[in-house]
């Protein structure tokens, strides 16, 4: 290994420039990897195989199951039964269809794992009634994008998967369990702070159903909802992999969409499956352009520099944990989710883990879940906030700006998350032990 400080200069200054110059950041990655190697005289054969390397994980099998799994969800009418159940459950309250885009997104993000097919699923139908009922817009797009953030949280979460496998050696089904509460947790936290808001500002309650109404409803959502109890309860109980789930829950997707609900054709089939591809391309074009990325940083010992940087910084846990969420969070304003996860999950590791802190890993990666899912919601780069404001018709800028009150409520969780093991470790402890 070198420290060589030209090549760690050539390897992270070429990546930084590519970012700003919006070059995709699969090619950014694979590109500086490539020149470094070439300064250094490492053979570029030797970076191709990291680039398979990257992608050679038993456990991301469960992506393209999980991500098919959510295209035919969401294309299948699901998204319309979730609203409608949720407003049976707790749609009377003031501000009370607020409360229901909550509910939904967390019972969305039990099935899709995706904040941005949240936004655009529950959103695109939400978003419109609650400004047509009388809601501001930038507060129903607030709603959307931060509640759409539980789905990263609540199983399955494929950034979860890429975080294992980053890291190396833990367990997806416990990392799955250690993010339900948390996820729960989080939805709460932004029901309390929508209520707040709706009566300060006397937002509209919801109508009232009648017994055979709620009853309808409630059973025409139950298969939906179907979806994410297989995937939940089979790695609950030890009867499925995550990746097996992951597969379970595609043919009871597929089964639901085209045969009971039957409310797109059998022929629609080629456009999800179109889009699951495209999405899984870019996905996958990510996880393996950073395994070249981490090889050559690992070269140039750039983790172990960082992690002898942060220890010799300060030996308070609190001091050393509020850096790093401080780092995660203006990481996660300029660049996206995955390729963040892979590059600093080996690095920020070691130094959760020391005996400074003493973190669990399982609960590092809720944490950090939690902590660049918030940079989906932040300018420049937040994906999330992007799409949210587009379906509400809004400026970006008027978007982010009244987000502020949301943006606190995120981070109080996260603190709690990470000054609290209790939350994210209880329920994988009791299922798998310590």
């Amino acid at each position: 290994m070198s420290t060589d400080p030209a090549a760690i200069t050539l390897l992270l200054g070429l990546f930084a420039l590519m970012v700003v110059l919006r070059v995709p950041i699969a090619f950014s990655l694979a590109l500086s990897a490539y020149a470094a190697a070439a300064y250094m005289g490492i053979s570029l054969g030797a970076i191709a195989q990291q680039l398979v390397k990257g992608l050679n994980s038993f456990s991301l099998l469960a992506i393209p199951f999980f991500i098919l799994a959510g295209e035919i969800m969401g294309e299948g009418g699901i998204s319309d039964r979730l609203i409608k159940f949720s407003d049976v459950l707790i749609g009377q309250m003031r501000g009370g269809l607020a409360m229901v885009n909550i509910l939904a997104s967390m019972f969305f993000g039990g099935i899709s794992g995706s904040a941005i097919a949240d936004t655009s699923s529950i959103g695109a139908m939400v978003i419109p009634m609650m400004v047509k009922q009388g809601y501001d817009a930038d507060y129903s797009v607030n709603v959307t994008i931060s509640s759409a953030c539980q789905g990263i949280l609540i199983p399955p979460s494929h950034n979860m998967i890429i975080y294992a496998a980053a890291v190396g050696g833990l367990s997806v089904g416990k990392l799955f369990m250690a993010g339900l509460v948390p996820g729960i947790v989080l939805g709460i936290a932004l029901m309390i702070l929508s209520y707040v808001i709706a009566v300060k500002r006397n937002y509209p309650k919801g109508k009232k159903y009648s017994r055979q109404e709620a009853l309808k409803i409630a059973f025409d959502s139950i298969f939906g909802l179907m979806t994410a109890v297989i995937i939940i309860l089979g790695v609950f109980t030890g009867i499925f992999t995550a990746t097996e789930s992951a597969a379970a829950a595609c043919l009871w997707a597929f089964f639901v969409t085209f045969f009971i609900y039957r409310e797109v054709p059998l022929t629609r089939m080629w456009v999800i499956l179109k889009k699951t591809l495209r999405t899984l391309a870019m996905v996958m074009s990510v996880i393996a352009a950073s395994q070249a990325f981490g090889y050559m940083m690992t070269t140039l010992r750039i983790p172990s520099m960082i992690s002898n940087f942060l220890l010799t910084l300060t030996s308070n846990k609190v001091v050393l944990l509020l850096l790093i969420n401080t780092a995660l969070l203006v990481l996660g304003c300029v660049m996206d989710m995955a390729p963040l996860i892979l590059i600093t999950a080996p690095i920020l590791l070691p130094v959760v883990t020391s005996p400074a802190i003493g973190m669990d890993p399982i609960q590092f990666g809720i944490v950090m879940m939690l902590n660049l899912s918030i940079g989906l919601l932040t300018p420049p780069v937040g994906t999330v906030l992007f799409v949210g404001a587009s379906i509400g018709g809004l400026p970006v800028e008027k978007a982010a700006k009244s987000m502020l009150p949301f943006y606190v409520t995120m981070v109080a969780v996260l603190l709690l998350l990470t000054f609290v093991p209790a939350l994210s470790m209880t329920v994988p402890n009791l299922m798998f032990g310590n």
